[in-house]
């Protein structure tokens, strides 16, 4: 493994090891992948259909009127069918405003064909840094939080709340341990970050409480130590003694060397540099694994989820293709096994609880339940995207997962919400701590 960023790169070696102390032929390395998500998922979706689950009945006959459903939000909001990646640039644009573009402007960072190619990768450096940040603060903020952006005069709530505090927040440079350069996210100021920053940040008071505040800041400040700990990923040549986060982005590239790079190669990177920001609930010989919890039918006995890292992944599509990546293979990755998704199955009926009073139970993440219900999402969701393309006729190439997200599932999970409960909440409680959904 190397040592620092600068030292001599491979170029023709695939394997992740040379900048993960996860080795590939570590025990924990199966479940830090894309693949063993469905793979995990698969059986407790199985079983489901066959009538096998003690825990939820699945409803074949509902995934033609779901997905009809789904198609239609999709033909509403993009009747060209051009729909964007589901990405956490979305959230930015709350309330018709691009405030991205707006932030680029002001600190010279527009996009333009005249750029040259160190503009480009510090525009991406930016954009990852930014996106990495506001993935992190993304867990459900809970129903009475709000946020109001001075800048637009609105008032928003849930993730679109938290995505323009999160911008705003790495808009005041306080990430930044360089008074010359605001928009930077390195190791010394995001372990310095205090609760009682982000709170101020967040506008978080006692009657605007935010859910998992403490834990949230604690990611950020785990984040900065494996920023720190990480030289082979974070570390310059310009700048060894100081790790920035953006600069994951020159890593992505040298292990790109023919530009070339596939989602799946993404997401594993970061699930096995970033394991140590997650609380650690599951581990494998000293290697967290993340967000990855037992079921008894799950084979070896547990399932991986990783949604946050996922949805991370999904968000630095596009800052990695507008620095000259071409990202293959994207439906290697999942839909998001959280409450939107998940809730639509729930809302439509194409699933449906066996266990008596679970609509009026408050359930822990690690519970059965919850696993399963994740489980029957992932799987859920590739079924709903395949009769959905069928109804748009349009094929996966055209119209991979990640436009399926952003179009139509996340959208119509919510508007269904909407529809079924006051605030739109989750279908079901579940105990949040700010770092999961």
């Amino acid at each position: 493994m190397l040592s620092t960023a600068h030292e001599a790169m491979p170029t023709r070696r695939t394997s992740l090891e040379w900048v993960s102390h996860v080795m590939d032929g570590h025990p924990a390395a199966p479940y830090l992948c894309a693949s063993a998500i469905r793979r995990h998922a698969a059986p407790l979706t199985d079983r489901a259909r066959q009538g096998q689950s003690e825990l939820f009945a699945w409803r074949d006959d509902k995934l033609h009127d779901t997905a009809a459903y789904v198609a239609q939000i999709i033909k509403q909001n993009h009747p060209d069918l051009r729909v964007p990646y589901h990405a956490r640039w979305r959230h930015f644009e709350a309330g018709g405003v691009d405030r991205w573009a707006h932030t680029a402007r002001q600190f010279g960072l527009a996009a333009s064909d005249g750029q040259h190619d160190a503009q480009r990768l510090h525009r991406a450096r930016v954009r990852v840094e930014l996106a990495i940040i506001s993935v992190l603060l993304d867990a459900g903020a809970g129903a009475m939080w709000r946020y109001l952006d001075h800048e637009t005069s609105q008032i928003l709530s849930r993730s679109e709340g938290l995505a323009v505090a999160s911008l705003r927040l790495y808009e005041s440079g306080q990430l930044s341990s360089d008074p010359r350069q605001a928009l930077r996210a390195d190791a010394r100021a995001l372990i310095a970050l205090q609760a009682d920053d982000l709170a101020r940040a967040f506008q978080v008071s006692a009657t605007n409480p935010l859910v998992g505040l403490d834990a949230r800041v604690h990611l950020i400040n785990r984040l900065g130590k494996v920023v720190h700990n990480n030289p082979a990923i974070f570390a310059s040549a310009d700048e060894p003694d100081q790790h920035r986060l953006g600069n994951l982005v020159d890593t992505l590239i040298r292990l790109a060397p023919t530009g070339r790079i596939a989602a799946a190669d993404i997401l594993a990177l970061l699930l096995r540099t970033l394991g140590p920001v997650w609380p650690s609930r599951m581990s494998i010989r000293g290697v967290n694994l993340g967000d990855c919890w037992p079921h008894p039918y799950a084979p070896g006995g547990l399932i991986p989820f990783h949604k946050l890292t996922q949805w991370l992944t999904y968000s630095l599509l596009e800052p990695l293709e507008e620095a000259g990546l071409i990202i293959t293979d994207l439906d290697a990755l999942t839909g998001l096994p959280e409450y939107r998704n998940g809730g639509l199955l729930l809302d439509s009926g194409l699933i449906a609880p066996l266990q008596p009073g679970f609509f009026e139970s408050t359930w822990r993440p690690e519970s059965q339940a919850v696993v399963e219900w994740r489980a029957l999402t992932v799987i859920g969701l590739d079924l709903l995207a395949n009769a959905i393309r069928a109804q748009l006729h349009v094929d996966a190439a055209a119209f991979p997962l990640a436009r399926v997200l952003e179009g139509g599932t996340w959208s119509a999970g919510r508007q269904l919400a909407a529809s079924k409960r006051e605030g739109g909440g989750p279908p079901f409680r579940i105990e949040l701590d700010g770092t999961i959904f």
